[in-house]
């Protein structure tokens, strides 16, 4: 199974575009992405946004949001994918971010820090009137360091087309 092309078939057929708002991954899902031909017309932004005053800075994380759950939260990752939507250059449908613990070494192994290949996930999905709705998740993955990134990155893209189908539902029911 090729998620990559899935994903740009899944995108390209409904006149979608993606944003990336990666942490852990370090560009890695719209790298995915772009190695597939056609990805130009579904593949709008990505960015990378390793440490806290560049979540903060260029994806409008809010400190106390950080200083709460954690940098690896599927709260700071909310607000990875909803920041990335809200840039002004920022033409696409859906964003997806990611943030995550690949090895121990990454935060200096406090006891705070979740276990190594925890990753944190939002789908942000941009609706009518500038509303968005989002889902996030937390998974683990095995491996070493670039085993768990690779696996991340592959994740956050294979459940596109799962989010895109429970939004009617959510519309419906907004609880």
């Amino acid at each position: 199974m090729n998620i990559p092309m899935q994903v740009v078939s899944f995108l390209s057929s409904r006149g979608l575009k993606l944003a990336t708002a990666e942490s852990c991954t370090s560009g890695q899902i719209a790298s995915y992405l772009a190695s597939v031909p056609g990805s130009g017309a579904c593949l709008d932004v990505g960015f990378v946004s390793y440490s806290p005053s560049g979540k903060a800075g260029f994806l409008g994380v809010q400190e106390s949001t950080m200083a709460q759950y954690g940098l690896t939260s599927e709260a700071v990752a909310r607000e990875m994918a909803e920041g990335a939507l809200r840039q002004e250059g920022c033409c696409a449908d859906i964003a997806i971010s990611n943030t995550g613990l690949a090895d121990g070494g990454a935060h200096g192994g406090s006891d705070r820090d979740p276990p190594p290949g925890t990753q944190c996930f939002a789908w942000s999905f941009r609706r009518r009137g500038g509303k968005f709705i989002t889902f996030a998740e937390t998974r683990r993955f095995s491996g070493d360091r670039n085993a768990v990134r690779s696996a991340a990155a592959l994740y956050a893209l294979a459940r596109v087309e799962h989010y895109f189908n429970q939004l009617p539902r959510v519309e419906r029911d907004p609880t």
